[in-house]
Parts: C-alpha cells; sequence; structure tokens
C-alpha cells in the first residue's frame, strides 16, 4: 500500500495508546496491512526522546501479544515509523513542533486518546499552528460527554474545525468480530432473517458482564456511574445492531440512518415506570475466583463513605415499532459480577402446539451470540434423546460455532486492528455518528432524570454474585429468567 498517511496518537503515554492502540498497530504491520508511507506521531507531554519512547512501546506490545506474535524484523521496521513529540496540551505554541513534523502533501488523521475535556483546546490549538488542512481527518475516544448537554458542547467544539465526514467517533464494541457477524448473521441468512420479528421472538437478552472492579478510577466513576460508562454507549449500540431494520446497503450512511431510527424508536423510561422498568445496583465485599474483594466503598481511592452511585444496571427496553412491539429487551451491565462475558440471546417462542413430552422450559430455541470472552454464536435446539428405551423423548442441544476453534495459525483480530483498518480506509461504518450520541444521551438522561426525582435507590450485590435480586425480579416478574440461570 502506497497511501502516504501521518497517524498522529495524542494521549501517547496513556494506558489506551499502550495497551490496545500500539499492540494493534504492530499487528496491522505484521500482516502487512499498513500503507508503505504511513507515519506514526506519537505525542504526549514527557521529556523524553523517541529512542526512550520506543523502549516503553517495545515492552508495552510484547505484554500485549503472544510470544509466537513477536517478531524481531516486524518490530524493527515499525519502529522507523514511530516518531515521539513533546507538547503540553495547554501550550500553543508547541504545537508548532507538530506543525513542523507534518507535510501537508500527506493525509493526517489526528487520533485523540486524551479525556474529552481536552478535545475543544486540542483542536482550537492545531488550526492556530496550521496542522489542520484539507482531508484531515480525527478520531474521538468516548466518553463523549456525561450528559446530552455536554455532549453537544464537545461535539460542538470539535465541530468548529472538522465536518462531520471527517469526524470518526469510538465504540470499539463495533470492532468486534461476533459484532460485524451479526450483519451477515441477520441479512446474509434467509432463515435467521424470515424470523427476527415479534411474530417468532418472545425476548432478547444483552449481557455485559465483568469481574473486575472500579480499578483505581473511584474518584472518576462515582462522578459517572454504570448506566453512563457502558449502557449509553456500548450496551445501546449492541442493541442497534440487533435490533435495526435492514439497511439498503452496508453503506456508513445506509447503517446510521436505521440506527438513528432504532434510537428514536426507543420507548422513554419516566417517573412512573421507572422503579419498575430498570434496577440499580452497588457492590458490596465478597468472593470472586476464590478470593476476597472489597466493596464498592471500600475501594482504593474511596472519597465517601457512602454513595448511590450504580455499578449495575439492568433495563427492560421496549420499541416502539412495528417489528419489536411486544417483544421486551431486558439488558444488564455489572461490574464485580460472578463472571466475565458479553453475550446476546435471541429467545425465541414456543411452538403453538407440541407433541413431544418434555419440560416447557426445554423447549424454547435459542440463539447465543458470545462477543467475550469466547467469541462464537450457539443455536439451542430441540432433538430427540438417542435412547431405545426413551423412543421419542426430546432433549436440547446446542450446535456451536466456536471462532476459537480456527486454523492454528489464526486469531481472533482484536477490534481496534479492524478500527484502525476502516480509518485508513475512510470507512465510517463502525463508528458512532453524533445523531446516534445524542439519541443515546437523550433516551438515558431521562431515566437519571427520573432516578433523581424519585430518589431511587441502589440495591446491594455482594461481589462474586449476578448482581441485585431485583435484577432476578425484573425478568422472572414476565414468567422468564436469564440465560445461564
Amino acid at each position: 500500500m502506497k497511501d502516504n498517511i501521518d497517524l498522529i496518537i495524542f494521549g501517547a503515554q496513556g494506558d489506551l495508546s499502550k495497551r490496545k492502540l500500539f499492540p494493534a498497530l504492530y499487528r496491522l504491520d505484521k500482516a502487512e496491512l499498513l500503507p508503505d508511507n504511513l507515519r506514526i506521531a506519537a505525542i504526549a507531554r514527557h521529556d523524553m526522546t523517541t529512542v526512550t519512547y520506543l523502549k516503553q512501546i517495545m515492552e508495552s506490545i510484547q505484554d500485549g501479544i503472544n510470544d509466537a506474535e513477536w517478531d524481531r524484523k516486524v518490530w524493527m521496521r515499525f519502529q522507523r515509523r514511530v516518531y515521539y513529540i513533546k507538547i503540553d496540551f495547554s501550550q500553543k505554541k508547541q504545537f508548532g513542533y507538530l506543525a513542523d513534523w507534518m507535510e501537508k502533501n500527506r493525509r493526517a488523521i489526528f487520533y485523540l486518546a486524551t479525556p474529552p475535556d481536552l478535545y475543544g483546546s486540542i483542536c482550537k490549538h492545531m488550526e492556530g499552528s496550521g496542522c489542520i488542512f484539507e482531508g484531515t481527518s480525527i478520531v474521538l475516544e468516548k466518553p463523549i460527554g456525561h450528559d446530552l448537554i455536554s455532549s453537544k458542547e464537545v461535539n460542538d467544539a470539535v465541530g468548529k474545525y472538522f465536518d462531520e465526514k471527517d469526524i470518526y467517533r469510538i465504540d470499539h464494541y463495533l470492532g468486534k468480530e461476533t459484532v460485524q457477524n451479526l450483519l451477515a448473521l441477520r441479512f446474509a441468512n434467509r432463515i435467521i432473517s424470515s424470523q427476527w420479528d415479534n411474530t417468532c421472538i418472545d425476548h432478547i437478552q444483552i449481557t455485559a458482564a465483568e469481574t473486575l472492579g472500579i480499578e483505581g478510577r473511584w474518584s472518576y466513576y462515582d462522578k459517572v456511574g454504570q448506566l453512563r460508562d457502558m449502557f449509553q454507549n456500548h450496551l445501546l449500540q449492541l442493541l442497534c445492531m440487533v435490533a435495526m431494520e435492514p439497511p439498503n446497503s452496508l453503506s456508513s450512511d445506509e447503517i446510521r440512518a436505521e440506527k438513528i431510527k432504532l434510537l428514536r424508536a426507543l420507548r422513554p423510561i419516566g417517573i412512573d415506570k421507572v422503579d419498575e422498568y430498570v434496577v440499580r445496583g452497588q457492590y458490596t465485599n465478597g468472593w470472586i475466583d476464590g478470593k476476597p474483594v472489597l466493596g464498592y466503598l471500600e475501594e482504593e481511592g474511596a472519597e465517601k463513605s457512602s454513595s448511590n452511585n450504580e455499578t449495575f444496571v439492568a433495563i427492560k427496553v421496549e420499541i416502539d415499532n412495528w417489528r419489536w412491539a411486544g417483544v421486551p429487551f431486558y439488558m444488564r451491565t455489572g461490574k464485580r459480577m460472578n463472571a466475565k462475558h458479553t453475550e446476546i440471546v435471541i429467545v425465541y417462542k414456543d411452538s403453538s402446539h407440541s407433541i413431544f413430552s418434555g419440560k416447557k422450559e426445554d423447549s424454547s430455541n435459542k440463539l447465543v451470540i458470545r462477543l467475550q470472552p469466547n467469541e462464537g454464536i450457539e443455536l439451542e435446539m430441540i432433538s430427540k434423546k438417542h435412547s431405545l428405551r426413551e423412543r421419542l423423548s426430546t432433549e436440547k442441544r446446542v450446535l456451536n460455532l466456536d471462532f476459537n476453534e480456527l486454523e492454528s495459525d489464526k486469531r481472533i483480530v482484536d477490534a481496534y486492528e479492524l478500527l484502525f483498518l476502516e480509518l485508513i480506509k475512510g470507512d465510517q461504518r463502525l463508528f458512532v455518528s453524533r445523531e446516534e450520541i445524542e439519541s443515546s444521551w437523550d433516551w438515558c438522561d431521562q431515566i437519571i432524570e427520573a432516578w433523581n426525582k424519585n430518589k431511587s435507590q441502589t440495591r446491594k450485590y455482594s461481589a462474586g454474585s449476578g448482581g441485585p435480586a431485583k435484577a432476578e425480579v425484573l425478568i422472572e416478574g414476565d414468567g422468564r429468567s436469564w440465560h445461564g440461570q
């Protein structure tokens, strides 16, 4: 590939850059998928040489990949792409160092791996230093604001200097292989697409559970909570991929248009319904993997002896359109859960008349889409038992498409690898539009406002459990149960 591209990463000393961005770029270089003439400028405020920075990045890459993936020759090629530039983001004059490094005959991609409150000032200083010119793009990491108003402020600040077509907003869930496979699963298979509506589907579950806690981010997290941190972005994007109408094509505009329509069709949850449809939880001390763990209020950095901030949220979501009328979506996400897993479960309606004996709870077909830890798709089906004694008895069997069961020289690509490739191509399909973000915030803000007016309290749950008991009631009250429980 001969494209002349400059990738400029702000926040190059941050955890995201070291843990995700540079390992992804190294892997792409090893696969010979990076343009031959791509240069990488690593921008941070620390005073160091490029040689010193490269030593740090080499260690980060080696920590982030398998031993078999490390190739000294690839690293020698990759390191020649990287330049370290010291810039204090608050000092406009120092952006001149970046302007001197850039060349206007090359396409520039700015990647802001920084707190969002710096986005506006960085863009302003880049404009004032002559770093922004025709064809320049910018990449924004979440969170984009903490509510609708602040989201608009961040987007407005960046929009002063970049056209919407040149702004790439990251939600790394959209880069996951299984999420991408949702498009193929839904729209390339007649047997699936013909049954993807309220005539065949009873309900849908979406779960994103973590065993980790706050990980030293207590001060930040206590101002945010799980609804803002996970639900507003990751889970609502998964909901869009599952529930949106078929786009006319795979173009970014068509896909985004359908996601926006879906977000606007979400039934608002106001004061009268919030305590019935939404469960807030906060973990207390408990056990995970046989080891004791502290509760949220005892975590390192805890600044309060009491807090109503949620570390868990479960919501019964309803969509007001023809396809999904009457189909509830049960969605949950939490920290310090009993297992780390992210999955989408499509539960089909029972047969209207069964001629086979057996337990009713074993009669439903389920399509399980696993995003982590083991990416893959499972279809739970009813099959006759292989038995001479039980001639026509049935049992549930699983058809398993495990993405990890691949050839030995293959692996599931990291989400950031795919996102970088789309960036280089200039394709917005895997990135989130401003309208999507603002529609998501608008819906979530109503829940937060209802919480505040109702003074809704968090329900306690032990670390290492499946969440608050009220989350079980949320789904069991409708005669259903969470998958795997």
